[in-house]
């Protein structure tokens, strides 16, 4: 059978700068965290490239790999592959994504889906013009009527489902969230309603799927949380609700930076904070906090104590009143400083500042402070202060026994392999064996 050579793939490599080993390291690496087992080396590459296909679920991946390494997006047409299988990029229907999210049989498929880290997002600009151009007349639905009341249960289940997250864990929040995006909110927003109420709950279903979204992020499920921002930033600019259009925009760039990218997560900070021009002070010390960090990934010092400074001097103005959702607060803002001290290199600053998080950190912010004591044990553990490190971790155990966490798992993961490779203290070997006892509790749940 005679093939045509794939030009359009040639072409990529070309412009990628990469040889056909590099191409094959990078899919295997990308295929790993949507969940394929993949062990390409150059020869698969010089098959593709002489014109045979790869396999359609790794199309996606091979696209996704020039994209991260172009900076832009690329499809698997463009890679010479045909068009993408459908379901297999972000984006899709949300009715569709929250009825697979509740479903326990699905579930693994969607956490499995690819993290794209060249898609583009529309700036405050752009957006801006869209809705100037809107019908904001909005059409009839089913015979079934929102009012106001609607729109208070959706806002009320959120900040509900925000306090489970912070009690119980992802693992336990999301589903509960599908589920209710599904059963109750998906009718609701097909549902008849004056304009200002149709408007009211675009905004309200934006905030509960931005915040699924998140949950989804920090259980490890990139992509799937890339989707539910995706669609949170429709909703947001159906509804006219700028404030959870940049929260979701701010959200995508703390995805980005927990990934690695701090281009791209500096992109999306700095287009957060243009889509909210008038932000009120902890509006704005949320988003500027960001900025901070994504300046810090891509070195820019001067830049990223600017800054943070203005988070700040905006977090002072602040009153008391802190969102459920999307909300900012002292130990966030140390958190902050951490993530920037740590990104330009300065190890035992990062630790100082995020004792200081913790410090200052709401008794209620189980979640929070899980991560927080993952992250400063970890950096102890790497500046060699072991025996605080073990302090710090057995206050990790004693929240991670009770909650359900992906990016628990994440840090407990570290853990082990950390008193596995230098088990040589007594307190590393104390707390050696109570990793073996949590780690057979968890596999008996």
């Amino acid at each position: 059978m005679t093939r045509t050579p794939n030009r359009q793939l040639a072409a990529l490599l070309a412009e990628a700068r990469w040889g056909n080993d590099q191409l094959a390291r990078a899919v295997n690496r990308i295929g790993r965290s949507a969940g394929l087992e993949l062990t390409y080396d150059h020869s698969a590459v010089s098959h593709w490239l002489k014109g045979v296909r790869p396999k359609p679920t790794v199309r996606p991946v091979v696209a996704e790999a020039f994209a991260r390494r172009l900076g832009r997006p690329v499809t698997s047409q463009e890679a010479g592959f045909g068009p993408a299988p459908a379901g297999s990029t972000p984006g899709a229907d949300l009715a569709d994504l929250v009825r697979s999210d509740m479903d326990p049989s699905r579930r693994s498929m969607l956490t499995a889906g690819l993290y794209s880290a060249a898609m583009l997002v529309p700036g405050y600009t752009e957006l801006a013009q869209r809705l100037d151009n809107a019908n904001h007349e909005v059409r009839a639905g089913r015979t079934v009527r929102i009012g106001e009341s609607e729109v208070e249960t959706v806002r009320a289940m959120t900040e509900r489902i925000a306090g489970i997250l912070d009690e119980l864990g992802g693992g336990h929040a999301r589903p509960m969230s599908a589920a209710f995006l599904a059963n109750t909110v998906m009718p609701w927003l097909q549902a008849d309603g004056t304009p200002r109420v149709k408007k009211s709950m675009l905004a309200a279903a934006s905030d509960l799927v931005y915040l699924t979204g998140w949950m989804a992020m920090y259980e490890r499920a990139h992509g799937l949380g890339q989707q539910y921002f995706t669609e949170a930033l429709t909703l947001a600019q159906d509804g006219q609700d700028h404030v959870t259009y940049c929260r979701t925009l701010r959200g995508m760039s703390l995805q980005a930076a927990n990934l690695g990218y701090g281009p791209r997560a500096l992109q999306y900070a700095d287009a957060a904070a243009e889509c909210a021009p008038a932000a009120g002070p902890r509006l704005t010390a949320f988003l500027r906090g960001q900025q901070a960090h994504g300046a810090a990934m891509v070195r820019d010092q001067r830049l990223a104590f600017t800054r943070l400074g203005q988070t700040e001097a905006a977090l002072a103005k602040a009153d008391g009143r802190n969102d459920a959702v999307g909300g900012y607060d002292w130990s966030a803002y140390h958190f902050h400083v951490s993530s920037v001290l740590y990104a330009l290199g300065d190890l035992p600053g990062s630790i100082q500042a995020m004792r200081q998080s913790n410090r200052v950190r709401p008794a209620n912010e189980r979640q929070g402070r899980l991560h927080a004591n993952g992250v400063l044990a970890a950096r102890q553990w790497e500046l060699g202060h072991v025996e605080a490190a073990c302090v710090t971790w057995g206050e990790f155990l004693d929240d991670y026994t009770t909650l359900a966490t992906a990016r628990g798992d994440e840090h407990f993961d570290v853990l082990r392999q950390s008193v596995t490779a230098h088990p040589g203290s007594r307190a590393v070997r104390r707390l050696g064996e109570r990793v073996r006892v949590v780690a057979g509790q968890k596999a008996a749940v």
